[in-house]
């Protein structure tokens, strides 16, 4: 129960955690808080791990940032508990991708009572057909729009620059602070985009088979990119669309099937087994995991690279 001095702090997360009451034992061990939320300064709330790290990129040291996606916790999976319910309606800002966690969207739509900032409006995000060979956009909420948009550096960029626009608005005296650390974001985001097309330039090989359809943004690097998967890792592909992977592998000399932290690798491997190449591992870096949170994006995305070009011979 809420002491007094808490509710009169935080009137809207007392009104949730009353009213939520009955509904503790089900939801109180869900959707757990990464980094912890609360007291009396300014806080922003991430939906997941590559928004709340751009997030803290540009808020610096005087915002909490909390990322609602717990590491090892699939982003997709995720449902909310009270406290995080609460954390939302309490944030000064919510940072989130309408369409790919429904549970947060929908504590937004109900409970978010400061500003909200949805990546897609600020992205670009591009139809999932540009960059895969199927069409699975209707395994997902977001229609025929591929919402994987942290896998291209510079949609990171962008989605800094939005972020810095909201927290001027916010805090207006620290609004210089907020542009200059995206400006600085950008920079590194670039240089990472220039690694990936320098170390792609030259391959032997451009097809690159994976878990699942997270990674159709790096086709602007000239991969051609093979899911097993629709955009939902849980979605499970039909006999002729494994027997048409098993052809290109053959056909395109593929050597490597990829499979993920965050999903089971029992298909990937199996598939390669069957055609004896090997394994390796692609990070969608859809969030954390026990073996990475050491880590953060720019190292993923550099291990990615390097994977890449292991695989294809660059």
């Amino acid at each position: 129960m809420l002491s007094p001095a808490t509710r009169a702090r935080h009137p809207r997360r007392a009104l949730i955690a009353l009213t939520a009451v009955s509904a503790a034992v089900t939801l109180g061990g869900c959707g757990a808080l990464q980094d912890g939320a609360g007291g009396d300064g300014r806080e922003v709330v991430a939906s997941f791990y590559p928004l709340a790290w751009v997030t803290e990129q540009v808020a610096g040291d005087d915002w909490t940032v909390t990322n609602l996606t717990t590491p090892g916790g699939e982003p997709h999976d995720l449902e909310l508990g009270i406290g995080a319910t609460a954390d939302v309606a309490d944030a000064d800002l919510v940072v989130y991708l309408d369409g790919f966690q429904p549970a947060v969207d929908d504590a937004v739509a109900t409970n978010a009572g400061g500003e909200t900032l949805d990546a897609a409006d600020v992205v670009d995000l591009q139809p999932v057909t540009d960059h895969a060979g199927d069409d699975h956009a209707e395994e997902h909420d977001h229609g025929d729009l591929d919402p994987h948009f942290w896998l291209d550096p510079l949609r990171m960029a962008d989605l800094g620059d939005a972020v810095a626009d909201e927290l001027a608005a916010l805090d207006p005296d620290g609004a210089p602070d907020y542009r200059d650390r995206a400006s600085q974001l950008r920079s590194q985001l670039e240089d990472l985009d220039g690694d990936y097309e320098s170390g792609l330039a030259s391959c032997e090989l451009d097809t690159v088979v994976v878990s699942h359809d997270a990674f159709g943004y790096l086709a602007r690097y000239g991969l051609h990119l093979e899911p097993i998967n629709g955009l939902s890792p849980d979605a499970e592909p039909n006999p002729a669309t494994l027997a048409e992977l098993a052809g290109v592998i053959e056909d395109e000399g593929v050597t490597t099937v990829f499979s993920e932290r965050l999903a089971s690798p029992a298909l990937a491997e199996t598939l390669a087994s069957d055609l004896d190449v090997d394994t390796g591992v692609l990070d969608p870096i859809e969030g954390l995991t026990s073996e990475t949170t050491d880590e953060d994006y720019p190292s993923l995305m550099r291990e990615n690279l390097d994977a890449l070009q292991e695989a294809n011979r660059c």
